[in-house]
């Protein structure tokens, strides 16, 4: 058999020395040197088997005494239980395990007050949590489809899907998401926006009224005028923008906005949230503020106000 060629420097484990290998797997320089490996291995092995042995007598050794005794320190105890001694401690704090104090610094377990825990404390299982079954799911959009037919970006896509969790699955690197739970998230539509005809765009608005970007977007943020988006262009009711810029007839609403119903009924935001909430007024939501339905409002306001009948 042809010997191998292959030549590596080492270092022998047993002595330190540095030589040359023919296998990657050589510890040792020498034969003298893999012996006497051998024979350290060999005297660790019979050295941890004693003290195992010896480890496993004491500990026979203790409860025996353990059980011939009825006061048990807080060591012996927490040995019974085969616990640490700062979780016998804990019980005893806790009030789980009794103890009894002798001396200012010397307290004892009776064995009787455990087994009487141990008895009293029994372990219920609790019943395992059926997982509720994942609804089969047959109907997908496309991401393109999910973002023309919403009118909606892709990161906010993603964005919704995260937060929603959003079942979705891939497919020859295409991304299907499931249409029952796209359609519930992405479809909800504010019916004040639906019964809206005319739109401006930005540019319009610039061009009918010389308002920069900045001017539009914060004017139509502070007067809370109905938006939508289509594709990547937002536009803005028309009748909304003309009436709060005094071009138009002011828009006959049945919403108070909160602003309104605090002036004209005199109180703060808290106290009319307060009657709101307690007599669970109707109101919606018109882009990021709240409006309270008239009707329900002043007759609400009308009886609370009312002057005493005699």
């Amino acid at each position: 058999m042809a010997t191998s060629k292959l030549r590596i420097t080492k270092i022998c484990e047993r002595c330190g020395k540095e030589f040359l290998a023919q296998k990657v797997t050589t510890r040792f320089c020498s034969h003298q040197c893999s012996s006497l490996a051998y024979k350290d291995a060999k005297r660790e092995q019979r050295k941890r088997e004693t003290e195992s042995r010896v480890k496993a007598k004491v500990e026979e050794d203790t409860h025996e005494q353990i059980d011939s005794k009825e006061l048990l320190t807080f060591r012996e105890a927490a040995r019974y239980f085969g616990i640490s001694k700062q979780a016998m401690y804990a019980m005893v704090t806790r009030g789980t395990l009794k103890a009894y104090k002798l001396t200012r610094r010397i307290s004892r377990i009776r064995k009787s007050d455990i087994e009487e825990m141990l008895l009293t404390n029994p372990y219920i299982s609790s019943p395992l949590k059926r997982k509720k079954a994942h609804e089969e799911i047959t109907e997908f959009y496309t991401t393109k489809d999910v973002l023309e037919k919403f009118s909606i970006s892709n990161s906010w896509l993603f964005k919704a899907a995260k937060q929603h969790d959003i079942p979705k699955v891939t497919q020859h690197g295409k991304t299907y998401w499931s249409k029952k739970h796209c359609d519930a998230i992405f479809g909800k539509k504010n019916t004040t926006v639906d019964e809206i005809t005319e739109w401006y765009s930005v540019a319009e608005i610039q061009e009918k009224y010389g308002m920069t970007l900045p001017a539009i977007y914060s004017f139509v943020s502070k007067i809370g005028i109905p938006k939508k988006k289509e594709g990547k262009e937002v536009r803005y009711s028309k009748r909304h923008f003309d009436a709060a810029k005094g071009t138009a007839e002011p828009v006959e609403s049945e919403w108070y906005s909160i602003a309104e119903a605090t002036a004209k009924f005199n109180m703060t935001r808290d106290q009319l949230y307060h009657y709101v909430k307690t007599y669970n007024v109707k109101r919606k939501m018109v882009g990021k503020y709240s409006y309270l339905c008239k009707d329900e409002i002043d007759a609400l306001f009308a009886n609370i106000f009312a002057p005493p009948s005699i």
